[in-house]
């Protein structure tokens, strides 16, 4: 074959679909024919994402394809890489799924031709230092002047080259010259070896004072002039030099890699006979799954009530975060991951551009409608695709300035793909194997070694610290409902059957607290957490019920009946009586003061109430006077007095101006995120599925038909019916298309452009979704994506083509 877009071109279906699941980005929008897609692996960042997805050993072979010595084959490979054959074959079977080699020569498209691996385009320019090694001997010296060279190559054979000396014949005399450098490294000294030595193994770049400056080996100084004399090092400009690969390979002893496992390092000790039991991971990883679901619940419903403000930078105050810490029970990094979380899955946002406040959105109000493995499905979708690592929070960036959570800081493009790669080693491991952080980083290493580094080891530190917390992970084990969720499945069933049923009972005591025995209802919960105050949680939870607790709940609009009522039916004993005569109590001093604006006002039906607090010091400061024997006034806002009062042990309630009493409990508030704004859960994955891959095939196909024999002839083969365009109801347009992806058929649609006008198409669905159709368009060559509210009707195409 004469070119790489041959060797695609004579792939089967088969191998292409291969090709475009391993390296999705190739079809983002679809190529037109092979040509393009040939043209856009070659794209320096597509070839450095799919350079990022080989593990250690595949990628020395593609190194090793580009050094070694035309023609390379398999069985090259496996004496080079020191392995079996079959393993260096199957390193090859990766880089041809990858496209990053192909089989060049004549008759290679059956099998007949010489079988030699060619790096395809692009790739060496992603790999400038295969193996380590540097150019070489020709390459790295053709930047001299031919001056230069000719001395060079006179000062190594000791006389001046013969003939006309132009720079080709010299280049090749040089590299002729130091195919055996062995006696000039000799002659250079133990100081120029010890300077060889470190660039011998990679990276083969230094740095000196002065390497333009030309010296003669008679001449030459300090050990770095000794072996730019000698050729053993080149100067590509005044302070860069490099090693020549020939020099090289000589000092490494003939070898391509010092040190190169052929297989991943092990996960950590063989599981012991006492290793936990799957049923002890599950049973620990769906408690900590519930605990991440209330605990953000929690927070939510406080940040609806009260939320806190948004910085200037966009973040979250370190007072904000360490107030929420303290309402959770938490350390402050598991607060920054619950609010982070809380944003990824779209459930907390916002409000405005200036002057904001982070508050819930609507779709926090739809996750409170679904159980509790659903919410949690939704935070844990969220974590797994989020682009923010929590564990930044409060820390410094590189000018020093503090990392606030929900700021921008926070975001790491390589979040999400670290998380998930360690993931899947867990999701590998044995079952009952202890795989801890430094086993999982050597493993991540040699499958991607291309992304290493401390920024890598700390985010699959935080990302196995979070799994634990969020639930994925018992005792450092994945667990199944987690599988799962990596594998794209329903992790639903696998972890609702784990979780503590919600209950609508709880024991209340004499000392007035109630204690929940495990989670409770929503609408108990809500009215708990209303009428009495949190006083510890773990396995079960104690409220204590206060006189401000009750106020509170009577403040929302609940009397002493509902209160009553609602105890006695979730209470398992009786109502003791401290609580109920706590109830009446507080019931019937409540409202018993009315409190209006005038700017505001007091209003009772006891005239010696008012004497009592006008008698009281501590009402000078609310500036009250009378306005009648039952009515004092005030200049205070409505708010203010009412404080006032409460504080002097008083409990007034708030009076519109038709006389009603006012809710004074705030309203929970929502915000939209902002148009612009995308919310992590419904980002697009990075994996094309397999419907949408071979209809691209298909297209690259026909475009590669279509552009041999021209766009008409591929009309012409789409069989398009003849006469008008069809034409059905919306909703059976729907279905139709819908029952085409389900069978795999074709079907005739009408479809009106932007500016109206009709046309048929000829279109194999593969998708139906967000108001858009996607699939082959036959009579275009290509995939297209039709507005659903464009499409005039739709017809089966053996329905109008079929019978002729």
């Amino acid at each position: 074959m004469d070119s790489y877009a041959d060797w695609l071109r004579a792939r089967a279906d088969g191998e292409l679909r291969a090709l475009l699941s391993a390296r999705p980005e190739l079809l983002a929008p679809v190529p037109a024919d092979l040509t393009a897609l040939a043209a856009r692996a070659a794209t320096p960042a597509a070839v450095s994402r799919a350079l990022d997805r080989l593990d250690r050993f595949t990628l020395a072979a593609l190194e090793a394809v580009l050094v070694l010595p035309p023609p390379v084959r398999p069985e090259t490979l496996a004496g080079a890489l020191d392995v079996t054959p079959g393993r260096a074959a199957d390193a090859v079977d990766r880089l041809m799924r990858f496209g990053l080699v192909w089989v060049g020569g004549k008759g290679a498209a059956d099998g007949a031709g010489d079988g030699a691996l060619t790096a395809a385009p692009g790739v060496r320019q992603g790999l400038p230092h295969p193996a380590g090694l540097g150019p070489p001997v020709q390459e790295v010296f053709a930047g001299y002047p031919t001056e230069r060279l000719a001395a060079l190559v006179t000062d190594l054979q000791g006389e001046e080259p013969r003939g006309f000396a132009d720079a080709a014949r010299l280049l090749r005399r040089l590299a002729e010259l130091l195919a055996d450098p062995a006696p000039l490294v000799d002659a250079a000294g133990p100081e120029a070896r010890a300077a060889l030595d470190a660039l011998a193994w990679g990276p083969p770049v230094g740095r000196v004072a002065d390497a333009r400056r030309a010296v003669r080996i008679d001449t030459a100084a300090t050990p770095i002039e000794r072996l730019l004399a000698r050729g053993l090092l080149a100067a590509e400009d005044d302070r860069t030099v490099t090693l020549p690969r020939e020099v090289a390979l000589h000092l490494r002893g003939g070898r391509l890699f010092q040190d190169l496992p052929a297989e991943p390092p092990p996960l950590g000790p063989e599981p012991s006979g006492a290793s936990r039991g799957e049923d002890m991971v599950v049973r620990a990883a769906a408690g900590e799954a519930f605990n991440a679901v209330r605990l953000t619940e929690e927070l939510l419903e406080r940040w609806g009530l009260e939320p806190p403000p948004v910085l200037r930078s966009g973040g979250l105050a370190v007072r904000d975060l360490r107030n929420a810490a303290t309402l959770l029970d938490v350390p402050e990094w598991k607060a920054a991951l619950l609010v982070e979380v809380a944003y990824a899955a779209g459930l907390l946002t916002r409000s405005g551009d200036l002057d904001g406040e982070w508050l819930p959105t609507p779709a926090y109000d739809l996750w409170l409608m679904r159980d509790t493995a659903g919410r949690w499905t939704e935070l844990a979708r969220g974590w797994l695709k989020s682009d923010r690592a929590a564990g930044l929070a409060g820390e410094r960036d590189d000018r020093d300035r503090l990392i606030n959570a929900l700021s921008e800081a926070m975001v790491r493009s390589s979040a999400p793909a670290t998380r998930r790669a360690a993931l899947e080693i867990l999701a590998g491991a044995e079952r009952g194997a202890a795989v801890d952080a430094d086993a999982l980083r050597a493993r991540l290493a040699w499958l991607r070694p291309r992304r290493g580094g401390p920024a890598r080891d700390r985010l699959v530190g935080w990302t196995l610290r979070e799994a634990a917390v969020l639930g994925l992970t018992g005792f450092g084990e994945l667990a199944p409902f987690a599988r799962d969720l990596l594998a794209g499945d329903d992790p639903e069933p696998g972890l609702e059957k784990h979780l503590p049923e919600p209950v609508d009972r709880i024991l209340i005591q004499a000392d007035l607290t109630a204690v929940a025995p495990g989670p409770l209802v929503t609408e108990l919960s809500r009215e708990l957490a209303l009428a009495a105050d949190v006083e510890s949680t773990g396995g079960a939870t104690v409220y204590r019920f206060t006189p401000e607790s009750v106020r509170r709940a009577l403040d929302a609009g609940r009397t002493a009946g509902d209160l009553t009522d609602l105890l006695t039916r979730h209470s398992a004993t009786p109502l003791p009586q401290p609580l109920t005569y706590l109830i009446d109590d507080v019931a019937r001093r409540h409202g018993h003061l009315r409190v209006g604006s005038l700017a505001s006002y007091v209003r009772t039906d006891s005239p010696g109430t008012l004497d009592e607090i006008l008698a009281d010091r501590r009402s000078d400061a609310l500036r009250l006077h009378r306005l009648a024997p039952t009515v004092l006034a005030s200049s205070m806002h409505r708010a203010e007095l009412l404080d006032g009062l409460r504080a002097m042990g008083l409990a007034p309630v708030a009076e519109s101006p038709g006389g009603g009493v006012i809710v004074t409990r705030p309203d929970a508030q929502r915000a939209e995120p902002p148009p612009t704004a995308e919310i992590v859960r419904l980002r697009p994955d990075e994996t094309a599925d397999t419907s949408m891959i071979t209809a691209a095939v298909r297209a690259l196909r026909a475009g590669d038909e279509a552009s041999r024999h021209g766009a008409e002839q591929a009309r012409l083969r789409a069989d398009a019916p003849s006469g008008d365009p069809p034409r059905s109801p919306a909703m059976a347009t729907i279905e139709r298309l819908r029952g085409a992806v389900d069978r795999g058929g074709r079907v005739w649609i009408g479809y009106l452009d932007q500016q109206g006008q009709a046309s048929s198409r000829i279109v194999e669905p593969v998708r139906v979704e967000g108001g858009f159709l996607t699939g082959y368009d036959a009579t275009r060559a290509a995939v297209h994506r039709f507005a659903l509210h464009r499409i005039t009707g739709v017809a089966e195409l053996d329905e109008e083509s079929g019978e002729s």
